[in-house]
């Protein structure tokens, strides 16, 4: 058990750390400062609650706060500092790390209040051998455009930091899909738009299908560069996703650099941009104890991973648009260069869907991106950002 104790209301500091603390039976926020000579014998002990903590800077060190308001600026000691981790993410029950990224007017956290409504919340989903980070820049031109509305990153299993997360097999679309549902659900978050980039494309999908709940009506769901069904790779001097995940399980599982993976990728015929995008998911390998790196390794569990891309090629998920629930508006956009071949198949199923969906209450609607590939939210960003502002510009200003 961690106890965080000895707090005291003040502002003689104007730097330390942010402290977020939620549990059975308390709720807190506060900001605070380590300063063991401000003592005041307040205690309250952490057990079964999520705590984390980052460094802030006081804007007015002179301010007095009472102890109603919920953003108290304090000093405190800790008695086990383990307490503290310094990073914006939480893993609730250990389901997917992710990132909560939040508009300026936005002012709520999970551990508030269950009578308090969670702000409008879109949730974005990175495709195979990609992560969170991939939307970082992205989501925070976002919340800069439309402050009212958050954003949840997460990493799906096998990928990232949820690769740590031990998840129990088969690897599918569907698994990927529930662990996003679990998660909002704990989150006490109802997301009213789904943004999924290939793979994470058809997990939008299966969540859609799954569950009604914890899924808002009105939803809109982004498919970016994916069709429901089956994944026709590009033709000869493309990048195949499966012979790519083939190739890097071959590889050893530690590198020297960084430089060396992208060189080693290009060299067999990889494109320089899926080589450095690869590169991403290395992290410095460092021994216990040692400061010094001894090399690199990987981030994600590629077993998991090559059993989720066969799952991605193989799971059909039509039935789901060309049923599409009352209050769902599904989206799908092609992008001009894309990997993957979009078969005129495809695209006439999608558009008889649009007929159909509108006659139902629903929406199915095509887009093209132009001057982009596979892709999308890196080749042509501010074509993509337009495309998509259309979700949230109902609430931009509410």
């Amino acid at each position: 058990m961690a106890r965080a104790s000895n707090f005291s209301v003040s502002c003689g500091s104007d730097r330390g750390w942010a402290f977020m603390a939620g549990g059975k039976g308390f709720d807190i926020r506060v900001g605070a400062s380590l300063d063991p000579r401000t003592r005041c014998g307040i205690q309250f002990p952490l057990q079964d609650c999520t705590c984390h903590a980052w460094p802030f800077s006081l804007n007015n060190s002179r301010k007095s706060y009472s102890s109603s308001n919920r953003r108290l600026r304090v000093h405190m000691t800790l008695v086990d500092e383990r307490a503290i981790r310094p990073l914006e993410s939480v893993k609730p029950n250990h389901t997917l790390a992710y990132d909560l990224v939040q508009g300026n007017l936005v002012n709520w956290n999970y551990f508030m209040d269950k009578s308090i409504p969670d702000p409008p919340t879109a949730v974005l989903l990175h495709g195979i051998l990609g992560s969170r980070k991939n939307w970082g820049s992205f989501a925070k031109r976002l919340a800069q455009e439309f402050p009212m509305w958050q954003f949840l990153l997460v990493d799906l299993r096998c990928h990232g930091e949820s690769a740590s997360i031990k998840k129990n097999g088969p690897h599918t679309v569907a698994a990927a899909a529930l662990d996003v549902l679990k998660l909002v659900a704990q989150l006490r978050l109802i997301p009213r738009v789904l943004v999924g980039h290939s793979f994470g494309g058809k997990v939008a999908l299966s969540m859609v299908e799954q569950a009604a709940k914890p899924l808002a009506r009105p939803v809109r769901v982004w498919v970016l560069d994916a069709t429901p069904g089956k994944v026709r790779p590009g033709g000869d001097g493309e990048d195949h996703p499966g012979e790519l995940i083939d190739f890097l399980s071959k590889m050893p599982k530690e590198v020297a650099s960084k430089q060396k993976v992208v060189d080693t990728l290009i060299q067999e015929g990889f494109s320089s941009e899926v080589a450095r995008w690869v590169a991403t998911n290395l992290q410095p390998a460092n021994q216990p104890g040692s400061i010094s790196s001894s090399g690199f390794s990987w981030i994600f569990d590629l077993n998991g991973i090559s059993e989720m891309y066969k799952s991605y090629e193989e799971t059909n998920l039509w039935k789901t648009v060309e049923n599409v629930p009352r209050g769902v508006h599904m989206n799908f956009l092609k992008a001009e260069r894309s990997l993957h071949r979009w078969a005129l198949e495809d695209l006439r199923r999608i558009h008889v869907a649009e007929e159909l969906a509108s006659e139902e209450g629903a929406g199915v609607e095509l887009h093209v991106l132009e001057d982009a590939g596979h892709w999308v939210h890196a080749d042509n960003p501010d074509g993509l950002f337009r495309i998509l502002s259309s979700s949230f510009l109902g609430l931009r200003n509410l």
